[in-house]
């Protein structure tokens, strides 16, 4: 959801001149929180997850389903049920969840105007009752937004409505595309939610990279596709905006479905874990190692086959929320040579981690990121200030991109207590594991974020897969893993998990004996085996990762869990 603050936002010719004064500012109270909460403690792992909803309209007489722009209606409904369980008063799943004594779930607003996000009440902790009750709490929060909608309207977890965009009538109530903060050929302006925030970061998103976004996804080629495949819903004669030239200039690739704005990236749901950690050691900790199973995991979770009604040669919805939010100018995308720009950045803001934090002896300097960009000014504010080097690498690269939304309030006086400048930067990086430093306002420990997760379609898939990396956590921080591989082979991996079927077809890279050097020396004993053939601590060269020649590699291509038919070669271990 991001920082939901309110005030008059800045138009992005104005917010670029404010940006280096923002990034400053960020920095500043980012320094305070490090220096008051490094050294904050907490006794147990707590947990919370985060489900995102689409709402929909029935209409059985027609046989059909429509998106339904009520999340304000919703909300209302809900903030104003809330106040009245306390006597009563209410719809009869929060009487009885009073009468319990059961902590009420607690509903946010979302990008789009036909979503919900639901957490529990209260953080979950690790015993096996709170997680025999996720599954339970994630079906009462269904319930419970149902009971705040009309008859006709249900909460379902799909990640895409599958005709979002389409030429039909698929939202109630209707609106036309093409409005001025979108600016889109297949979606309204109406669609997001009304906060100045969404329309504010959609436009600027816009202006500073001087077009449209472009989301081309490969169509699935079936036997009756067309070829070549051209997207039958794109105008090629609109002239509304100037940024309609786009199509015309070639933004709409053949053979792809092409989609042009923010909706189609952040009005996706998923599934999304919040770990808060003992200190910060074991953030930073949890950090690292969760990293290099994010792919894995968005490749098994899977559930994205279909934009604009069209199926499509992909089934997750990764690369097309990167797209959707890509902010980067042609010269940061490297189209044309550095005149204005600092830099080329390599990945969209929202895109895979870049960095390791974690000051664990195992972490080697070849697995960082050869391609990293960092801004070497506001790291030395951060070393200056105390923090460490890994911790300020991190956080000077995530303070590259410039502030999408600034409030003209914000500017008058920085409160170094607050963090409103800091999460401004933070809560618009969207990569697939995110480090949160405590609030500066609440008891709250440091926590880190698993994003990368669809979300599933049952309640029993999404308690399963929430339950699962928890219990990964456990297994982390109780046998002490090393899932360490270089930054670089995750970027592939996150690319080869937007494979269709990619969970049974391809293959990831991943360290072959996660356990520490001295439990695995005793596996291989026990198994009759002195060779350290698997050993964790090998100091071979990543250029012979892959090479199954060599003893002691440390990396190998997971096999996919069907063995590949007897005609293809097979050389990984």
């Amino acid at each position: 959801m991001g920082l939901l603050a309110l005030g008059t936002p800045l138009e992005w010719s104005e917010a670029r001149k404010a940006a280096n004064h923002v990034r400053d500012w960020g920095i500043e109270q980012l320094l305070t929180i490090w220096r008051n909460a490094k050294g904050k403690e907490r006794d147990a792992l707590l947990w919370g997850d985060e489900i995102e909803y689409l709402v929909v309209a029935f209409e059985h007489d027609r046989r059909r389903v429509r998106l339904s722009l009520c999340q304000a209606e919703i909300l209302k409904a809900l903030a104003k049920d809330e106040a009245l369980s306390k006597s009563g008063g209410c719809v009869f799943e929060l009487q009885k969840s009073s009468k319990l004594g059961q902590t009420l779930p607690t509903f946010h607003p979302e990008f789009g105007r036909f979503m919900l996000e639901a957490t529990p009440g209260k953080p979950w902790s690790i015993n096996p009752k709170d997680l025999l009750d996720v599954e339970p709490n994630m079906k009462w929060r269904r319930r419970i937004a149902k009971d705040h909608m009309a008859e006709n309207e249900y909460p379902i977890t799909l990640t895409t409505f599958p005709r979002l965009g389409t030429k039909d009538d698929y939202i109630k109530p209707y609106f036309p595309p093409s409005g001025p903060m979108l600016r889109s050929q297949f979606v309204p302006d109406e669609i997001a939610n009304p906060h100045i925030r969404f329309p504010t970061l959609a436009a600027n998103i816009r202006s500073r990279r001087g077009r449209k976004v472009e989301l081309n996804v490969p169509v699935f080629k079936d036997e009756k596709t067309p070829s070549p495949f051209k997207d039958p819903t794109v105008d090629y004669d609109l002239h509304r905006w100037p940024e309609d030239d786009d199509v015309r200039n070639g933004a709409a690739k053949d053979g792809h479905v092409y989609m042009d704005a923010m909706a189609f990236g952040m009005g996706s749901c998923c599934l999304q874990i919040t770990f808060q950690a003992k200190n910060i050691i074991e953030g930073r900790k949890l950090y690292d190692q969760l990293s290099p199973l994010g792919p894995i995991m968005l490749a098994l979770t899977a559930a994205t086959p279909i934009y604009k009604g069209f199926l499509v040669d992909t089934d997750v919805r990764w690369n097309q929320i990167s797209r959707a939010v890509d902010d980067r100018t042609p010269e940061e995308l490297g189209e044309k040579p550095l005149k204005d720009d600092r830099w080329r950045i390599p990945k969209s803001r929202y895109a895979s981690n870049s960095t390791y934090i974690s000051q664990d002896p195992r972490l080697r300097p070849e697995y960082m990121d050869p391609d990293l960009i960092v801004d070497e000014r506001l790291k030395q504010k951060l070393l200056d200030g105390g923090m460490d080097d890994l911790l300020a690498t991190h956080f000077a690269h995530l303070f590259i991109r410039d502030p999408l939304v600034i409030f003209a309030e914000d500017l008058k006086e920085l409160d170094p207590e607050g963090a409103n400048h800091f999460e401004n930067l933070q809560s618009t990086n969207w990569q697939h594991m995110r480090f949160k430093p405590p609030p500066p306002d609440a008891d709250i420990g440091w926590r880190v974020e698993f994003r990368s997760m669809e979300i599933q379609i049952t309640d029993f898939e999404n308690a399963a897969f929430s339950i699962f990396i928890v219990l990964i956590t456990r297994a982390i921080l109780s046998y002490d893993l090393n899932f360490y591989i270089p930054i670089a082979r995750t970027t592939e991996n996150m690319e080869t998990a937007h494979l269709r079927d990619a969970v049974t077809q391809a293959k990831f890279w991943f360290r072959k004996d996660p356990l520490p050097h001295h439990r695995s020396s005793h596996a291989s004993r026990l198994n009759g085996n002195s060779t350290g053939l698997h050993s964790s601590s090998s100091t071979t060269s990543m250029n012979n990762a892959s090479d199954t020649s060599t003893p002691n590699h440390t990396l190998s291509r997971a096999p996919s869990p069907h063995p590949p038919a007897p005609s293809k070669t097979n050389t990984d271990s």
